[in-house]
C-alpha cells in the first residue's frame, strides 16, 4: 500500500514536489498543549526529510475553517503560526502543509510563474470563499488562473457524508443550484453531501486550467486515512491529521 498519493498532473512538473500523505506516516498534526508546540513532531520530521528540507521549512497554519489566506515569504515557528486556511508562496524550498481529517486539501500551482498554494477546504471555508481567495492571492504574486493546475486530496466523499436539513439550507441560501450536491440518504430528512464535488465545481467556475478529483474517501478507508467523522461515529479516540504538501523546488 502506497504511503504517498501523487497527482499525475502535478507529478509531471519538474519544478514542483508534492504529496498527499496517508495515515501510514502517522499523525502529522500538532499537540493541543501549548508547551508541546515547541517539540518537533517526529512524523512531520519524516515528511520534511522526504523533501530534503529542514523541519523548520515544513509550514502549517493554525486552521480555523475560515476563508483567510496567508502569503508565505519566510518560515515561521510552530508556536507563532498564523491563523489561516490557505498558504500561497513563490519562495523556493518552503513546504506548504495542509492538515485534514475529512476536509478537502487542495494543492495549486502556476508552474510558469513559480507560484504555489495549499488550501484547507472544509464546508465552512468552501462556502465562505477560501478557494476563490487562494486563487486571488496567487494572482497577486503573478499567477494567472488560466494557467493554474490543482489537485484535490483524500477527503470525505458523498456516500460517507450525511447531513441534516439545516445544513442543506445553508447552501441553498447561497445558491439554489447547490441542490445538485445533495441526494437523499436512508434516514428521513437527511441527505448525503458531495463536498469534493462542490469544491471542484467552484474551482472550475473560477476558471483554473485543470482540477484533479479526490483520490480517496477518508471516512471509508480506515487502512489509509484518518477521519474525524468515522472516529466520532464509532466513538473512537480521534486518530490524527493527514498532511498534504507542496514545494517549489530550487
Amino acid at each position: 500500500m502506497s504511503k504517498i498519493i501523487h497527482s499525475p498532473n502535478l507529478q509531471s512538473m519538474s519544478n514542483i514536489r508534492h504529496g498527499f500523505f496517508t495515515s501510514l506516516w502517522g499523525d502529522c498534526g500538532f499537540s493541543k498543549s501549548p508547551g508541546d508546540l515547541e517539540i518537533s513532531n517526529p512524523n512531520r520530521q519524516s515528511i520534511a526529510a522526504h523533501f530534503q528540507l529542514p523541519y523548520s521549512n515544513l509550514l502549517s497554519c493554525y486552521q480555523t475553517h475560515s476563508s483567510d489566506v496567508v502569503v508565505v515569504d519566510k518560515a515561521w515557528s510552530t508556536i507563532n503560526r498564523p491563523k489561516a486556511d490557505a498558504m500561497v508562496t513563490n519562495v523556493q524550498g518552503v513546504a506548504l502543509g495542509i492538515l485534514t481529517a475529512d476536509c478537502v486539501p487542495v494543492l495549486f500551482v502556476d508552474r510558469g510563474k513559480g507560484v504555489i498554494a495549499a488550501c484547507h477546504a472544509g464546508w465552512r471555508g468552501a462556502v465562505g470563499g477560501v478557494i476563490e481567495n487562494t486563487i486571488l492571492a496567487m494572482e497577486k504574486l503573478g499567477a494567472n488562473r488560466r494557467y493554474i493546475h490543482a489537485a484535490l486530496g483524500p477527503c470525505i466523499w458523498q456516500n460517507s457524508y450525511e447531513v441534516g436539513p439545516e445544513f442543506v439550507q445553508t447552501f441553498l441560501q447561497k445558491n439554489t443550484d447547490n441542490s445538485k450536491y445533495f441526494v437523499p440518504s436512508s434516514r428521513s430528512e437527511h441527505f448525503l453531501f458531495d463536498l469534493p464535488g462542490y469544491v471542484e465545481a467552484k474551482m472550475r467556475h473560477f476558471g483554473v486550467a485543470s482540477v484533479e478529483a479526490s483520490p480517496g474517501d477518508t471516512a471509508a478507508e480506515p487502512d489509509r486515512f484518518f477521519s474525524y467523522r468515522r472516529s466520532f461515529l464509532r466513538q473512537e479516540q480521534r486518530g490524527g491529521s493527514l498532511i498534504s504538501v507542496i514545494v517549489l523546488a530550487g
